[in-house]
């Protein structure tokens, strides 16, 4: 075994230069003209039981790498390990039943949930899909599935409409537990619902991954929610990761330009806490047409002429703490 196999097997999850572009066309024949470069070469890995943090600013390709990990998009080009398997190209009854083992939690609580369907059905679609367990013990599972979720059992027997949002999103996320995965990339879960609710839902999660030994990739656009739920954090900014690092110290020490303007945005509780704000100019850049050389470097504060022309990799500069920015090469 390599030490690149070996590498990739001690984690439950390696991602490898990563892209996912979508064709532009146009004109009378409909040709391609063009790519909307919503990921564009990320590489990163989750190890067993931890929780890492996808963050950025809408539009910056976080759900769409999330899924395009899950295999629910087809990646355009790089590479995806699971367990040590490439399941890039698993096509068929291969990619079905990779599916038990990496589960997805969405965004809107609603759409996501068939509003005809009772919430037992719900619940026990993935385990009537893959013929897990007999019929008489079926419906006590989802009983104690929905109970451990924090809902009444006579829940069973309800419709997706009855419920707040909060609790919707706890019945996709029981949903998301009946076939036990060892992965769930939980896509912004919170930022649908009331502040009120968001950490007891947060919680939640926290409590299940401890009870169901979970690997979470937890994407979201709050910097706050991200640092309460993850272990490790990666910044996304234009389809572009720029700085991945232990959640303690991205926030204690963020290196890249960016990653220093989103946590200077952060509220303080305290007013006698005052820190300098960095605004950013300009507008985000449009993902079809990036711009040449570093992807940031129309907004950035710290701006160099190299910036322009040349793109910068994502380098380790402390341990564990990589930063992709021309400033530490």
């Amino acid at each position: 075994m390599t030490q690149q196999q070996k590498d990739r097997s001690e984690h439950l999850l390696k991602v490898e230069e990563l892209k996912k572009y979508y064709p532009v066309r146009g004109g009378f024949f409909r040709r391609k003209i063009g790519d909307v470069k919503a990921v564009d070469n990320i590489s990163l890995d989750l190890k067993r039981g931890e929780t890492f943090g996808l963050v950025g600013e809408s539009g910056c390709g976080k759900s769409t790498a999330g899924r395009t990990i899950t295999r629910l998009f087809k990646p355009t080009e790089g590479k995806i390990f699971f367990e040590g398997k490439d399941i890039t190209n698993l096509r068929g009854t291969q990619l079905r039943n990779l599916r038990q083992d990496i589960q997805m939690v969405f965004q809107d609580p609603y759409a996501s949930l068939n509003p005809k369907m009772m919430v037992g059905s719900i619940v026990s679609e993935p385990l009537v899909n893959y013929g897990k367990g007999s019929e008489s013990k079926l419906k006590d599972e989802v009983m104690n599935l929905l109970t451990r979720v924090g809902l009444p059992e006579d829940a069973y027997y309800k419709y997706p409409h009855e419920f707040s949002g909060g609790q919707r999103q706890r019945i996709g996320i029981a949903r998301a537990l009946a076939l036990k995965p060892k992965l769930i990339v939980a896509d912004e879960p919170v930022s649908a619902l009331d502040v009120s609710v968001q950490s007891q839902v947060l919680n939640l999660l926290k409590e299940l991954q401890d009870e169901f030994d979970l690997t979470l990739l937890f994407i979201a656009h709050d910097l706050s929610v991200v640092k309460h739920m993850s272990d490790r954090i990666g910044v996304m900014y234009l389809g572009n990761l720029v700085e991945v690092a232990d959640a303690d110290d991205l926030y204690r020490d963020p290196k890249h330009p960016y990653t220093q303007a989103l946590i200077s945005a952060i509220p303080q509780p305290d007013p006698r806490n005052k820190s300098e704000r960095i605004i950013l100019s300009g507008d985000v850049p449009s993902p079809q047409n990036p711009p040449v050389g570093c992807p940031f470097h129309p907004r950035c504060p710290k701006v160099m002429p190299e910036c322009s022309g040349k793109k910068p990799q994502l380098k380790e500069v402390n341990k564990e703490h990589r930063v992709s920015c021309l400033l530490y090469e």
